[in-house]
């Protein structure tokens, strides 16, 4: 049996290598990449310089004395800052007094004056047992009303302490305002 000859002008035919081009290759232009290393370390510095003018605009707005702008100045003005820190939280004492009058019916306020202060959490209260700052009875009276102590003052030199009480959060406006979030846990309790 013989063979059929091959259809040249079949579409089944295979192509022979020699009717293909080869395509040549692209060729990259150097420099003119648009991330090239140049363009990276102008962003990169950039970055950099916003970073560092950040952080200079946000210490120089802290730089007048009527103003706290964070935690950081509180902590740092607090009575005895390392133990206040390690042993409770660093806090602003107001004082204020009031004068009532009974006849006729008044109440007058006292301008409030206020002083860096520290709240010790009631585990922490050894701090001020330690230093016969405050006696046994005070400190179980303070923890039968399940409460605290804070102090103002250096604890070197006379500091004035007070067992304190804790107010609800509920009560506590700012806690409750959209987008605070709530506090981080074991916050809640001194």
């Amino acid at each position: 049996m013989k063979r059929r000859p091959r259809n040249l002008s079949s579409n089944y035919d295979r192509p022979r290598e020699d009717d293909y081009e080869t395509p040549e290759k692209p060729v990259k232009p150097k420099g003119n990449s648009l991330f090239n290393y140049t363009s990276l370390a102008i962003i990169a510095g950039i970055f950099i310089l916003g970073i560092g003018v950040g952080v200079a605009f946000s210490s120089s707005v802290s730089s007048s004395p009527n103003a706290i702008v964070s935690n950081v100045q509180i902590d740092q003005s607090a009575p005895n800052p390392e133990i206040c820190i390690q042993n409770g939280a660093s806090a602003i004492a107001m004082e204020t007094r009031f004068f009532v009058t009974l006849n006729p019916f008044k109440v007058y306020v006292a301008q409030a004056s206020t002083k860096p202060a520290c709240v010790l959490r009631s585990a922490n209260w050894a701090v001020l047992e330690q230093r016969k700052l405050i006696t046994a009875e005070q400190s179980r009276e303070c923890r039968q009303r399940m409460n605290t102590f804070g102090y103002t003052g250096v604890l070197e030199s006379n500091p004035q302490i007070d067992c304190l009480y804790q107010s609800e959060n509920s009560k506590n406006l700012f806690l409750t305002t959209p987008g605070a979030g709530a506090p981080p846990p074991g916050e809640e309790k001194f």
